[in-house]
């Protein structure tokens, strides 16, 4: 399994132009804040919207990468690749968590780079501070958003027998994503449509909780413990997600775990089932 996980993971940074693209969904928000967002948001320090930003960028690029590293799955489906992988020793379990596996690491990784070149640009353009101590946490939350994302493409991809239909998937993936983790437009400004819309997108959850990690301390020094102007500001920029009410760190894990669990298991039986027609085939 070890060297189709290296396999995997080689081929996908071999091709430049696609890891490229894989970003543009992460990318296309950042420039956009940049150029545009920003100014509509002078009102508030630019510590805070910065890591505002960063917190959704990280939600996105889970999402587009992981999508983009099971490019190599439907390849080798499209070239009857897999149907000589199946009769190996690895077998076909082994074949498919190679594939998830790999698309957690590479997203993972994207993640981090993507946090370093965020976290670079701001601190140079906005002297922006960040507590170190709460690495290791974001390293975690990282790679729940990457596992995450993986299951929730790995239940896609099994749809796609081409590496063409899928890009096609993955240009509207990236190009909505950031609308769907309010990036572009946060979520309390919407129409309540929209908003239960976003609130159906597991990477809404974790967007959510990468802004309440990375904007604590932004949020307790702004607002200085006035929590209701302070529940109003994360209400209406989606750093934390309202059903009744708002929901808390605890209770945004709690939902997360949940779908986490649901798509796993999902995604079991779907192979469960692909597994049984290959044997019968």
């Amino acid at each position: 399994m070890l060297a189709l996980i290296k396999r995997n993971f080689l081929l996908y940074f071999r091709n430049r132009s696609g890891v490229i693209l894989s970003l543009f969904g992460a990318i296309i928000p950042f420039v956009l804040y940049i150029v545009f967002l920003k100014n509509n948001y002078k009102d508030h320090s630019s510590q805070l919207m910065d890591l505002w930003l960063i917190g959704g960028v990280l939600a996105v690029t889970g999402l587009t990468t992981t999508l983009a590293a099971f490019s190599r799955q439907v390849e080798d489906r499209e070239r009857k690749v897999t149907d000589d992988l199946f009769i190996t020793d690895l077998g076909p379990w082994g074949l498919q968590l190679s594939y998830l596996v790999s698309s957690v690491i590479i997203g993972f990784l994207m993640q981090v780079i993507m946090f370093a070149f965020m976290l670079s640009y701001f601190t140079l353009a906005d002297k922006i501070s960040f507590e170190w101590g709460i690495l290791p946490y974001l390293v975690l939350l990282m790679l729940l958003n990457s596992l995450l994302a993986t299951l929730i493409n790995a239940l896609i991809v099994q749809c796609f027998k081409s590496v063409d239909s899928l890009g096609k998937l993955a240009t509207v993936v990236g190009a909505t994503s950031g609308f769907l983790v309010g990036t572009y437009i946060p979520i309390g400004t919407l129409p309540n449509m929209a908003q239960n819309l976003m609130k159906l997108t597991p990477s809404n959850y974790m967007a959510s909780l990468f802004r309440q990690l990375l904007m604590k301390e932004s949020l307790a020094d702004t607002f200085a413990n006035n929590s209701q102007p302070q529940a109003a500001f994360e209400k209406t920029m989606g750093i934390r997600i309202e059903w009744q009410e708002l929901l808390t760190r605890t209770e945004t894990f709690y939902i997360v775990g949940v779908v986490l669990v649901a798509i796993a298991l999902i995604w079991m039986v779907q192979n469960m089932i692909a597994i049984r027609r290959l044997k019968l085939q």
